[in-house]
């Protein structure tokens, strides 16, 4: 796995790091969710009807999954640990609008008990992206953030998959040039070669396209 380590700036890593707000937000609504189903299973049981009983146990599942969700963020929300845990990845500036940009990424889904890396083109809609310029094929280097909702992790591959700029963790530009360099050219000419992809891919329901392993450059075999 490649990594790349720099300085982190948690100043502006908070106040610019959106994959941050997006998990303590998910915290929250885990933490209202729990809550909401626990209340229902409680007034479930008072009924005291059988039917009720078996709306209580779905409702009590509901919510110590949600409880779960709520206890599982906080371990893995630490920004440092993001960009520690994380793979270097390529990311390129695909689509450009008055709220933002769509980052398209080459990332390896692949689950760490996987025999071999399959790698998927994946998108992230963003509001900004700190010193880059906000233009299709800008070259925007980022850590893979993988993610799974379940307590334990079932089949090869992650449920979920997105890329989280190096910008958004550092104000230093030649932190950015160092991984950008870091990057293998090949990798970056495969995401250019393949911007029409992005608005495909962004209408998937995980905003991800696997690719076809001949599709790859030599340093990603298998």
């Amino acid at each position: 796995m490649r990594r790349f380590e720099f300085p982190l700036d948690r100043e502006h890593a908070h106040a610019v790091n959106e994959v941050f707000a997006d998990l303590r937000r998910l915290r929250v609504m885990a933490i209202a969710a729990a809550v909401v189903a626990a209340t229902g299973a409680a007034y479930l049981i008072w009924l005291n009807h059988p039917w009720a009983y078996l709306l209580a146990v779905a409702f009590a599942l509901g919510a110590a999954t949600a409880l779960w969700v709520a206890l599982w963020t906080p371990r893995h929300s630490a920004i440092d640990k993001l960009y520690t845990d994380g793979e270097l990845v390529p990311a390129v500036i695909s689509e450009t609008s008055p709220t933002g940009v769509l980052l398209l990424a080459l990332v390896d889904i692949s689950a760490p008990e996987a025999t071999s890396p399959r790698y998927a083109l994946v998108t992230r809609k963003v509001r900004a992206v700190p010193g880059h310029q906000a233009e299709v094929g800008e070259r925007v280097p980022s850590v893979a953030v993988r993610t799974d909702w379940a307590p334990r992790q079932a089949g090869e591959r992650w449920q979920s998959v997105s890329a989280m700029p190096i910008a958004w963790g550092t104000t230093d530009g030649s932190v950015i040039d160092r991984a950008r360099a870091a990057i293998g050219e090949g990798e970056w000419r495969l995401l250019t070669d393949n911007l029409a992809l992005a608005a495909k891919v962004r209408r998937t329901a995980t905003k991800r396209l696997l690719l076809d392993p001949d599709q790859l450059p030599g340093d990603l075999g298998s």
